[in-house]
């Protein structure tokens, strides 16, 4: 038995004589099935699983070359070798079932050495193939596997961020949750892809990271800030921005352009750099709409929260000033979603 002995071989040829001689020459090592016409070859193909065809092109009824055509044509057969068994020296013929997709040619009168090296070197040629697929299979596994350990760290890091920049400014975990999903939300509705709107949920929950370099007597001042401390208190986006830059991740780059960004104006009036309208990037201008939201109606050392209507018509009364009037008003359409997302978190 050879080191292929388990690998089965398809063989077709209407003329039994030469499926003997095939057989004989064959059995000792390999598998082998037959088939006497294209039909059958065709079925046997479909139901089997092969290693290789030796496959005749002179037949009645469905010849060799249109075999070849639909084996190739199907999924679940297009990667079968097939060999060409013919009595015609013809080098058309040859052209033609080459550029169909066979692998090789074997002419008649058989010569027995050749037909088994042949053999035996398309199936070994087909198990290095196998080989390679399979190592490539396990080491796509592992990329995947290792690029799921890294994104996870990714988000963990991300998270902890977040939470330590909120908690500075007597915020929640959940006003950062909130933030992130308003944010999802209205991402989606601005015509996001699936990528970037996960990638906005995570990256908006650093907006405000900056703020670990704010003061405590400025971040939990309950009064009014003096102008030197509103000053100071601005320097928070470019202080996260700065805190975000150099990364690669596309995630830390869409945080570091949110921190940077959130709190410009659509109309030119926001800092740091004053940009306006669709000179702010779209990532920076829908948090601003949640940051705000949720700052309203959340409970901070100068104010009491405001009720939801009153925080919606706000938004509205800022549509066109503060915020891109286009995103305000999906912002609106949103409206129920939001409130039963206020109301879950509640």
């Amino acid at each position: 038995m050879t080191e292929h002995a388990n690998r089965r071989i398809l063989l077709v040829d209407d003329t039994k004589a030469n499926i003997d001689i095939l057989v004989q020459t064959l059995r000792e090592d390999y598998r082998l099935g037959v088939a006497l016409d294209g039909e059958k070859a065709i079925e046997y193909s479909h139901t089997n699983h092969l290693d290789l065809i030796l496959l005749d092109i002179l037949m009645p009824g469905m010849d060799g070359f249109e075999v070849c055509r639909r084996l190739k044509e199907a999924p679940a057969t297009r990667d079968i070798p097939i060999i060409f068994i013919t009595a015609m020296d013809d080098p058309a013929h040859k052209r033609k079932g080459l550029s169909i997709g066979a692998v090789d040619y074997i002419t008649k009168p058989f010569d027995i050495s050749e037909v088994k090296a042949r053999v035996k070197t398309h199936l070994t040629l087909k198990v290095t193939q196998e080989s390679l697929k399979n190592k490539n299979l396990i080491l796509e596994e592992k990329v995947r596997q290792r690029t799921r350990e890294l994104k996870e760290t990714q988000v963990e890091i991300v998270n902890r961020l977040s939470l330590a920049s909120k908690f500075r400014d007597c915020g929640t975990g959940q006003n950062v949750l909130r933030i992130s999903h308003l944010a999802e939300m209205l991402g989606r509705m601005a015509g996001l892809s699936d990528e970037e709107t996960e990638r906005l949920a995570l990256s908006s929950t650093l907006h405000d990271a900056g703020k670990i370099g704010i003061s405590d007597e400025i971040l939990m001042k309950k009064g009014k800030l003096t102008d030197a401390e509103w000053v100071q208190m601005k320097e928070h986006t470019t202080i996260g921005a700065r805190l975000l830059a150099g990364s690669r991740s596309p995630l830390m780059q869409d945080a570091q352009t949110i921190a940077l960004t959130h709190h410009e104006r659509w109309d030119g009036t926001g800092y740091n750099r004053g940009l306006k309208g669709d000179e702010i990037p779209l990532i920076g201008r829908i948090v601003a709409i949640c940051d705000v939201f949720d700052a309203l109606i959340s409970e901070r050392p100068h104010k009491a929260p405001w009720p939801v209507e009153k925080a919606f018509r706000e938004i509205r009364h800022r549509s066109g000033s503060h915020f891109d009037p286009r995103l305000v008003d999906l912002f609106m359409e949103m409206r129920e979603d939001v409130i039963d997302l206020i109301e879950k978190n509640d």
